[in-house]
């Protein structure tokens, strides 16, 4: 396990390794979407009685969008609960998933936040930086930052500022539905992050790759509330089940 994802100890030293590792962010990478391969969508769902996080990696071919592998893994998560540092919470499920993809993940898109983060170290950051991949953030709530309305149209945005600095955009998917918070993660620009989820829209609100790793963690939840602890795993096992870290 290497420093990145050592569990901290505190809030506060959690902190300081968010403010330590945004250094090593790259945000100005022209992503050549057409040499992707595979794009890769993710999603942790918590089971608090359990202490419990499920996360899914659930690779897709690119462009075609056609589904090549899911991985799933149930791992503790004893972190808990504080706004912008969920990635701490997050992690410990989602990298053994994504390590155990055999072809590797391409382009990675979390539901959360990049370099929008009150430390310019959100989910998507953590993520890429710890793994050397491309991530991107795409979040239906804003974190921080001030934005104004995007034109109501698919693919019109506008850029969400914080302290002078654009941080996302704020990006209309679909016309007439609400937008979504997008942002760089890691060995991406932000032009590269709205093509790769316009180019994943599918004609839903969020990009393919994301809803159905979303749609996955909800079936496996449906699992446990009916099976408990087994019945999650016994479900987890067909979807490529990979032990924690």
């Amino acid at each position: 396990m290497t420093s990145f994802e050592a569990a901290p100890l505190s809030v506060a030293e959690a902190r300081r390794l968010q403010e330590e590792m945004a250094s090593l962010v790259r945000a100005d990478v022209p992503l050549r979407l057409d040499e992707l391969g595979r794009v890769t969508g993710t999603d942790v769902s918590y089971l608090r009685e359990e202490r419990l996080a499920v996360g899914v990696a659930v690779s897709f071919s690119w462009p075609g969008l056609e589904l090549l592998e899911e991985r799933v893994c149930v791992a503790e998560s004893p972190f808990p609960y504080v706004p912008g540092l969920l990635s701490f919470r997050e992690l410990p499920a989602l990298l053994p998933a994504l390590r155990d993809l055999g072809e590797g993940v391409g382009l990675v898109m979390v539901d959360g936040q990049g370099v929008a983060h009150p430390r310019r170290f959100g989910l998507a950051s953590h993520l890429g930086v710890t793994l050397g991949v491309p991530a991107l953030g795409c979040a239906k709530s804003r974190l921080v930052g001030e934005y104004r309305e995007p034109g109501p149209e698919r693919g019109q945005w506008c850029p969400l500022e914080l302290d002078g600095k654009t941080v996302g955009a704020v990006l209309r998917t679909r016309s007439g539905v609400k937008p979504v918070f997008v942002s760089v993660g890691h060995l991406i620009d932000l032009k590269s992050c709205i093509e790769a989820v316009l180019s994943c829209g599918r004609g839903h609100r969020l990009p393919e790759p994301q809803r159905r790793a979303h749609g996955l963690t909800a079936k496996l939840k449906q699992a446990y509330r009916e099976g408990g602890r087994r019945g999650l795993l016994r479900e987890a096992r067909l979807h490529g089940h990979v032990p924690a870290g």
